[in-house]
């Protein structure tokens, strides 16, 4: 190697060397941005109107059996909403199904308000009927905030829902073959200003699991978990899940149980 090779070499080394550190340097600035831009949206969170309209479409008497949700059984006894979203999805004995907060409240407009929940579950995004349950869910969920994460995986329901939530977390298919782990299957990644979290892993799945049901900014719409989900699906090019479906169920489970000791944070606000 020539002494001139050699000099050119470490001259470019060096400058590269920069070029990489000012790069970080500039990714740094633009994740402390971000996270000054989120902070300040917290200022006012409109969540806390869906969350009023919530407790009120729990307390109001409805269905052909002219009754309120007070009674509802979201896993603490009946009645009891403070901390019980921090325990779901969770095993339920009347139905032997893992219930998920919505799908639960589906099961008490049934059993106590006999009302027809088929309208519900079919309805399109946006619908009164929509907005409804995710109020609902975004009351319930904010009557556990500041509790820590506790979803048991004790019985074999709850653990199969795991197990379903898992494999369904790195199912690839659809025209693109992806899967929930194309984007959240790793540290680090982000689309536009849009963190990735990776959900696999216990921080990860606080990321996100912990964070909603949550406002959505960019299209001025309160979304809960359901909601949150069926949006991967359509993004992933699958069809639209059933709403309370197992399969949602399950990737909930995932999450929830992988975050278990986590602060609820819930209702979230997001661009």
């Amino acid at each position: 190697m020539t002494r001139r090779f050699a000099v050119g070499l470490a001259t470019c080394l060096a400058a590269a060397g920069l070029v990489a550190g000012a790069a970080r340097a500039e990714g740094d600035k633009t994740i402390e941005g971000i996270e000054a831009y989120r902070e300040a949206l917290k200022d006012g969170n409109p969540a806390e109107l869906f969350e009023a309209q919530g407790e009120e479409l729990w307390k109001k008497k409805a269905g052909p059996k002219n009754a309120s949700l007070e009674t509802c059984d979201l896993g603490m006894g009946p009645g009891v909403v403070k901390g019980a979203y921090a325990h779901l999805p969770r095993w339920f004995k009347d139905t032997d199904k893992v219930q998920d907060a919505e799908s639960r409240v589906l099961t008490c407009m049934t059993a106590i308000q006999g009302i027809d929940v088929s309208k519900y579950v079919a309805a399109k995004w946006g619908s009164p009927e929509k907005d409804e349950l995710n109020a609902i869910a975004t009351w319930i969920s904010g009557m556990s905030k500041g509790d820590k994460v506790a979803v048991s995986t004790a019985h074999p329901k709850e653990r199969q829902m795991f197990e379903l939530g898992k494999r369904m977390f790195y199912y690839a298919a659809g025209p693109h073959d992806f899967s929930c782990s194309t984007c959240h299957g790793q540290e680090g990644v982000r689309i536009r200003l849009q963190d990735l979290p990776y959900i696999a892993s216990p921080k990860g799945a606080a990321a996100g699991w912990t964070s909603w049901p949550a406002y959505r900014v960019s299209s001025g719409q309160m979304w809960g978990m359901q909601w949150r989900l069926a949006d991967c699906f359509r993004q992933q090019r699958f069809p639209e899940p059933i709403y309370g479906s197992d399969v949602t169920v399950a990737l909930s489970m995932f999450m929830a149980a992988t975050s278990n000791g986590a602060t609820m944070n819930t209702p979230g606000i997001k661009r």
